[in-house]
């Protein structure tokens, strides 16, 4: 590591708010003394439109991703899972400032982000440390495939028209076996995602767990189910499965699953920073995301206000 700071700013450039977003946060850090990082295909797209910072960093280039102190991304929830992908393995967390819609992993909105790169700039922001989940795609014993995930690994069926015909197991014992469209395994961050559109539970980002949530499954026992972080899930391809399916990682990475291939999901060892410039519960940041009605709410008095 120099003694030179380096911050990787991500963006959306193919959107005109997020280039412009790009532009006013590069050229705020190269005020604040900070050296902008971008990728090469963000760094040509930024320069046509502000010729003024040609002189900045690219990643893989004059600058590797050890080198980052922080990763500052403009956009919704894709933005950051890109961001995640593009800063695994290094110690440098992610800000994320919100310019799509829910944006539930940004920490703020566009209105506030002088502040937030001000914020960014002086250190001022706690970090926080999400789960991820190490994927396995086995065939006949053999590992043909590996990934990981921040949100969930989806098995889905690759034909509208065809079903999957899959086996779950928990910890290397068979739990049931069904035909479906898909089976969600996710994190607690992904429990807003995917598996809460599928049916799933929210589960608070403070709790290690994994959840599995089956998609339009033909079964009685085809429940969500929530496993403690030190198991196993995995599903399997059965051979009576009619063409194949696909395994979806965070819906950026994607590999094609043959009749008995098998999934396997665990804890990662390696999880993903994100940068939080406030220590607020996660249940406001539902309501207000959700933007979920609590009109009438008086709150808690006397001694359970006080917690005791």
């Amino acid at each position: 590591m120099t003694s030179e700071r380096h911050i990787l700013v991500v963006a959306h450039t193919g959107r005109s708010d997020s280039m412009d977003a790009a532009i006013e946060v590069c050229r705020q850090l190269i005020a604040g003394g900070i050296t902008p990082v971008l990728t090469t295909d963000e760094y040509l797209d930024i320069i046509a439109e502000a010729p003024d910072l040609a002189d900045i960093a690219r990643l893989g280039e004059t600058v590797q991703i050890g080198d980052l102190e922080l990763v500052i991304v403009l956009g919704g929830d894709g933005t950051i899972l890109r961001a995640a992908e593009l800063a695994r393995g290094c110690s440098a967390p992610l800000l994320g400032v919100n310019l799509g819609h829910v944006g539930f992993l940004a920490e703020s909105e566009r209105e506030n982000l002088t502040e937030t790169i001000a914020r960014g700039l002086a250190k001022d922001y706690l970090v926080e440390e999400r789960m991820t989940l190490s994927v396995r795609v086995k065939l006949d014993d053999e590992v043909v495939y590996e990934t990981w995930a921040l949100n969930e690994a989806t098995v889905e069926k690759a034909s509208r028209e065809r079903m999957l015909e899959v086996v779950i197991e928990v910890d290397q014992r068979p739990l049931s076996s069904f035909g479906c469209d898909g089976v969600v395994m996710s994190t607690p961050t992904g429990s807003t995602a995917y598996s809460f559109s599928a049916g799933g539970p929210i589960v608070w980002p403070s709790l290690d767990a994994i959840l599995l949530v089956p998609l339009s499954a033909h079964a009685l026992f085809a429940r969500p189910l929530v496993v403690g972080p030190d198991s196993a899930l995995a599903v399997e391809l059965l051979h009576r499965t009619q063409g194949t399916g696909i395994l979806w990682c965070d819906g950026r990475r994607s590999f094609d699953l043959p009749a008995g291939a098998r999934v396997v999901v665990r804890r990662s060892p390696v999880p993903v920073r994100l940068a939080r410039l406030s220590q607020g519960p996660f249940t406001d940041r539902l309501v207000n995301k959700f933007n979920l009605p609590v009109t009438g709410w008086r709150g808690p008095v006397g001694e359970e206000a006080r917690g005791t």
